[in-house]
């Protein structure tokens, strides 16, 4: 009989690559992983790890056998999921949010979670959303929040379930006496987006060369509140979902966008964990927090 533990450090390799950062994400030693992947080995009859230079990587044997861990994995999830079903909920979710999500939603889900399951323990780290899909898929993280936006779909991953939530509405953020009352009259001034990579940043300058300039990016940061500041003392403009604001937009004037200016909120899951009543309960919180600061009409 094969070790699931160790099925999941040999996963872990396949995901992660080095045997470092397999254990630096399970808080092991990497001497640890290594003996618990030799032993691994003994026991299949095949070697799984092979030197490249100084590093170890999986042989195409090694590559086989992660492939099926990570079907035993899901499965071994699935079967968990369901037997949890009619139980309480008394267990732990970890979730990987976005800023703005962590601002505006994630209080008012852990209220209502509070109240409906006082014995569920969230775990939430506010992390950008190719980083908290990854994790999700690693298994770091149970639930991720994430974001995209019109004509930039994030790519489907197998693995994953998704589950739209709502839309965001996306307006031209500027200092209140700026006199700036379109993006167009924008070309001149200094600009702050999220760092270069990023959804947001890509979509918000397809928007200012759709209005006929290319913007003078003065500063980035993936800190919201940084962008905040800027805009509101006058040394940049900047394009920032409504969820940011938490009704406070002193010294700020939100000016519309031409054309669909939103970006996409969803939930994502393992699809072997879509029916375990602690997902759907921190879903639904979820759904109806957005729902308190975004009602139908």
């Amino acid at each position: 009989m094969w070790d699931i533990h160790r099925l999941r450090l040999l996963h872990e390799l396949d995901l992660r690559g080095t045997i470092t950062a397999v254990a630096q994400t399970l808080n092991f030693s990497p001497s640890s992983v290594s003996q618990q992947l030799a032993k691994l080995s003994d026991e299949i009859g095949v070697p799984l790890l092979e030197p490249d230079g100084r590093r170890l990587r999986l042989t195409p044997q090694g590559k086989r056998i992660a492939r099926y861990a990570a079907q035993v994995i899901e499965l071994e999830e699935a079967v968990r999921s369901e037997l949890s079903a009619g139980k309480p909920i008394a267990e732990t979710v970890r979730i990987a949010t976005l800023e703005t999500a962590g601002r505006a939603l994630l209080p008012r889900a852990l209220t209502r979670l509070q109240a409906t399951n006082p014995n569920l323990r969230i775990e939430a780290a506010v992390v950008p959303p190719e980083t908290g899909l990854s994790e999700l898929e690693a298994r770091s993280f149970d639930l991720a929040f994430a974001e995209q936006y019109p004509g930039y779909p994030r790519a489907h991953r197998d693995q994953l379930d998704r589950v739209v939530l709502g839309t965001d509405t996306i307006r031209l953020a500027v200092a209140e006496h700026s006199g700036l009352t379109e993006l167009a009259a924008t070309s001149d001034r200094g600009w702050v987006l999220e760092p270069a990579g990023t959804a947001s940043r890509h979509w918000a300058i397809q928007q200012c060369r759709a209005a006929g300039f290319e913007p003078d990016i003065r500063f980035d940061s993936a800190d919201l509140e940084i962008h905040i500041h800027l805009i509101r003392a006058g040394h940049a403009v900047g394009l920032l979902p409504d969820l940011v604001w938490s009704g406070n937009t002193a010294g700020i004037r939100l000016i519309d966008l031409p054309g669909p200016a939103y970006r996409e909120l969803f939930t994502s899951v393992r699809r072997a964990t879509v029916a375990r009543p602690a997902i759907v309960a921190v879903r639904s919180a979820f759904a109806a927090a957005l729902a308190d600061i975004r009602p139908p009409g």
